[in-house]
């Protein structure tokens, strides 16, 4: 496939001891991937890149009902857009993703962009 440059930002949400702040929708999301995944906590939350303890906490409170999110909060939309080809003609690292964690990532090639957010999310 051949190098890929990108440049990778964590400016995720972090509280006063770097840690960072998953919000409840997010949480929830990982809980059902998990329980989809066929995998052990320890097994899902080291390929997720989640310390196990929190996660196991996580499934603890799911599994009472206190992980709970309302359809609206938790809902995720996406839109497709076009960039003009005059913005991609002036800009050649013009593309950015910014993912929910709040990790940002740039780049010049859909392709390889894509493959390298698949890449950081595996």
């Amino acid at each position: 496939m051949g190098t890929i440059v990108a440049e990778v930002i964590d400016a995720g949400n972090r509280d006063s001891r770097g840690r960072r702040r998953i919000p409840v929708a997010q949480r929830a999301d990982y809980v059902r991937a998990y329980r989809e995944s066929g995998l052990n906590q320890t097994a899902f939350a080291k390929r997720e890149g989640l310390r196990y303890s929190t996660f196991a906490h996580w499934v603890q409170k799911a599994a009472k009902g206190e992980l709970v999110v309302s359809r609206r909060e938790g809902a995720m939309q996406f839109a497709e857009v076009q960039m003009p080809p005059s913005a991609a003609a002036t800009n050649s690292t013009c593309l950015e993703v910014r993912l929910s964690d709040g990790v940002v990532v740039r780049g010049d090639d859909v392709q390889k962009l894509a493959a390298l957010v698949r890449a950081l999310r595996s």
